[in-house]
C-alpha cells in the first residue's frame, strides 16, 4: 500500500497522460492481445521506484502481472532487466511511460546520491538530501535518496526548526532564540531543532545554548569547520551538518574534517534520469 499523497501524484500522471483515452493502443492494437515486456536498464546506475512502476501497470489494469527482477536500491548495468510485465497488450502500453517517467527519475536521483555516498565512505559523515525536490515528488525522491545509501533531512517546515539568519530578526537575537528554543521544546518535543552558523562567533555562542540538536555550517571552508569542530570539544551534541559548496570533488575533504552530516542539494535538484526502456518480446 502506497502513500495517499503518492496515489494521487499516480492519479495526476495518468490523468494528464491519458485524458479521454489511449487511441494508438485502442484503435491500433488488437484487443485481446497479450503481450510479455521487460524493464531494460541502458546505463549503470542503482535502481528505484519499482513499487511505484508496479502500482502505475496495476492502476490501468488489474489483470497485468509484474514480477520483480531486482531490488530497491540495487546497482545495475547496461542490459540488466529489473522487472517482468505481462498482460493485456493495450493496457501495458498504455502504462508503459507513466511506469517509466517515474522510474528514470527516482532511479536517476538513487543513482546520484550512491554516488555522493562512495565518496564518503570510511569517514562517520551521512549524505543528506534537500527540501530542493520537484514539487509532488518529495517522499518519492527522499525514498529514492534513501535507495541510494544517503539520510533523509527535514521532510517540510513541520518536523524540523530549521532557524536561519532571516529568521533572526530580533534585536537580542540570542536572548529571544533561547526564549523560542525553550517554547518549542515545552510545545512539540517531538521537533529537532538546527540553527544555522555562518560565522565561527555564530558557532560559539549556539554551542550555550540548550535544547539545539543541530549546528549548520553553511558556506565554511574546511578550516573553519574543523575550528567549529574544536570549539565543540569532545560532547557530541549538537550535530554538525555542513553545507554549501558541496560536489563530488570537494565532499570527501569535507567529510575528513569530522562534521556528522552533509547536505547536498544536487541529489535532487541535478539528478539526471536513468536511462530505462521497455523491451517487448517476440
Amino acid at each position: 500500500m502506497l502513500d495517499q499523497s503518492i496515489e494521487k501524484l499516480i492519479d495526476l500522471t495518468l490523468a494528464e497522460d491519458i485524458g479521454s483515452g489511449d487511441v494508438t493502443s485502442n484503435y491500433f492494437v488488437p484487443e485481446g492481445r497479450v503481450v510479455k515486456a521487460k524493464m531494460k536498464v541502458k546505463a549503470e546506475g542503482v535502481v528505484a521506484g519499482l513499487s511505484v512502476a508496479e502500482r502505475v501497470f496495476k492502476r490501468i489494469d488489474a489483470r497485468i502481472d509484474v514480477k520483480m527482477l531486482a531490488e530497491e536500491g540495487t546497482e545495475v548495468s547496461y542490459g540488466d532487466y529489473v522487472m517482468e510485465i505481462t498482460g493485456p497488450a493495450r493496457s501495458v502500453l498504455t502504462a508503459e511511460r507513466p511506469a517509466l517517467n517515474f522510474m528514470q527519475r527516482l532511479s536517476g536521483v538513487a543513482t546520484k546520491t550512491r554516488s555522493f555516498v562512495k565518496e564518503v565512505e570510511g569517514t562517520q559523515a551521512q549524505v543528506l538530501d534537500t527540501r530542493k525536490t520537484t514539487p509532488g515528488w518529495r517522499l518519492l525522491e527522499k525514498r529514492a535518496v534513501l535507495a541510494g545509501g544517503g539520510t533523509n533531512h527535514r521532510m517540510g517546515l513541520y518536523d524540523r526548526a530549521m532557524v536561519k539568519d532571516n529568521h533572526l530578526v530580533a534585536e537580542d537575537a540570542v536572548a529571544a532564540l533561547q526564549e523560542a528554543i525553550e517554547r518549542l521544546n515545552q510545545e512539540r518535543p517531538e521537533v529537532e531543532i538546527e540553527l544555522e552558523a555562518d560565522r565561527l562567533d555564530q558557532v560559539e555562542a549556539f554551542l550555550k545554548l540548550p535544547g539545539v540538536d543541530y549546528i549548520l555550517l553553511d558556506n565554511m571552508s574546511n578550516e573553519q569547520l574543523r575550528e567549529a569542530l574544536k570549539l565543540r570539544g569532545a560532547r557530541s551534541q549538537p550535530a554538525f551538518e555542513a553545507s554549501g559548496g558541496v560536489n563530488l570533488n570537494t565532499i570527501r575533504e569535507i567529510a575528513e574534517t569530522g562534521v556528522e552530516f552533509i547536505s547536498v542539494g544536487a541529489l535532487t535538484h541535478s539528478a539526471v534520469a536513468l536511462d530505462i526502456s521497455l523491451d517487448f518480446e517476440e
